[in-house]
């Protein structure tokens, strides 16, 4: 299976975007229990018929998480125990009881009315967050990409809900000047952000054919961020930076890198395991006019034979429940001997286990091997 995909990753996020549903013995545990205690507190204070409307409120709470049958069944069970606790009563508050019962049929239908729409809206909040992890996964291609240097496998996992989605982006292009790289994350959540991160994929995919040099292309993926918040505060929304990472990776063993404010790139080869940036990383897109200094194309050797990991932060700002961090680069000694190919899925299932559970950020990683008999100096 090809490394790009989770095989349960769609319907896992989309069912855990949706409110849990409540177990049946959950429901049935608390219709008994809180018809017995009142059942109970009525005998020894003698006000059974006076406690029996309490009831009423089972189906209003469980119609909050449960589901429509569930609170019907609530519902029913509720005013049968009301009407039976009411039964023997006295001709002389027989109005009073009718209009308990009525009263508790009316809130009842109210309650499963309530869950109905619940559920749908849950439902249709679920369908428009797939809609747009789909659109994600549509405009960025499938794993694994290959360039005239480089196989690069991968792992894109976005989160499906509306108020968490992110602008996580890729792309591997070959070029007359090499191959060319790039991975980003926009600023920001939410449908906002996938459109900034779509306009400067774009750019990228353009900019890394036509541009001679390494810092052409990222002064084109400049422009394509200030231009989208041009148009974003036309349209009155928030202005974006996005960080990113652009490779140009030639025939020879030396690598050409920008960074911009992103997670730098770890390699792993034997003894040289470790981050390959000494310097210190750009500004991120979008934010060029607040630098005093250009950006500056920064060097380093990808041999035959070794692997660079490139990711956003939804992998390295992954938090255990403790809070602690994801560590990356201390774990990556461990999968030296782990095929190219089934590295992205390692490292997420491992990314899984700390944060036990779905991370809860966009997640992208990227595997970059030379292509064998490909000449690396």
């Amino acid at each position: 299976m090809d490394a790009s995909r989770e095989p349960s990753g769609s319907s896992a996020a989309s069912g855990e975007s949706r409110t849990a549903p409540l177990p049946w013995s959950v429901v049935v545990f608390w219709l008994v229990v809180v018809t017995v205690v009142l059942a109970v507190i009525g005998v020894f204070l003698d006000r059974e018929t006076r406690l029996a409307p309490f009831l009423v409120v089972l189906p209003a709470l469980i119609a909050g998480r449960g589901g429509v049958r569930q609170t019907a069944v609530a519902s029913t069970w509720v005013t049968v125990m009301i009407a039976a606790a009411l039964f023997d009563t006295a001709e002389d508050t027989i109005g009073a009881a009718t209009a308990t019962v009525v009263f508790a049929i009316v809130f009842n239908g109210l309650s499963v009315a309530r869950a109905a729409q619940r559920v749908r809206s849950e439902h249709e909040i679920a369908r428009l967050r797939s809609a747009a992890a789909a659109l994600q996964r549509q405009l960025l291609r499938p794993f694994p990409l290959m360039t005239d240097q480089l196989i690069v496998h991968g792992i894109y996992q976005p989160v499906e809900e509306d108020s968490r989605v992110g602008g996580d982006v890729y792309e591997v292009v070959s070029s007359p000047y090499g191959s060319r790289v790039f991975i980003a994350d926009v600023q920001g959540k939410g449908l906002p952000a996938i459109s900034a991160a779509f306009s400067v994929l774009s750019a990228f995919r353009e900019a890394a054919v036509a541009e001679p040099t390494l810092t052409a292309v990222v002064d084109a993926l400049e422009d394509a961020v200030l231009r989208h918040n041009s148009f974003a505060a036309q349209t009155g929304e928030s202005e974006r930076f996005v960080t990113a990472l652009i490779l140009g990776v030639g025939h020879d063993t030396e690598v050409q890198a920008i960074n911009c404010g992103h997670v730098p790139p770890l390699m792993l080869h034997g003894d040289r395991d470790g981050p390959v940036l000494e310097g210190e990383p750009c500004v991120p897109l979008g934010l060029d006019a607040l630098s005093p200094e250009p950006r500056t194309v920064d060097w380093f050797t990808f041999p035959q034979g070794s692997t660079l990991l490139l990711c956003t932060d939804g992998v390295t700002e992954a938090r255990d429940p403790a809070g602690a961090f994801y560590p990356l680069e201390e774990r990556a000694a461990a999968w030296a001997d782990v095929r190219p190919g089934d590295l992205p899925t390692t490292i997420y299932r491992d990314l899984r286990r700390h944060a036990a559970g779905t991370p809860g950020d966009d997640t992208a990683l990227l595997v970059l091997r030379r292509r064998p008999g490909a000449d690396a100096g």
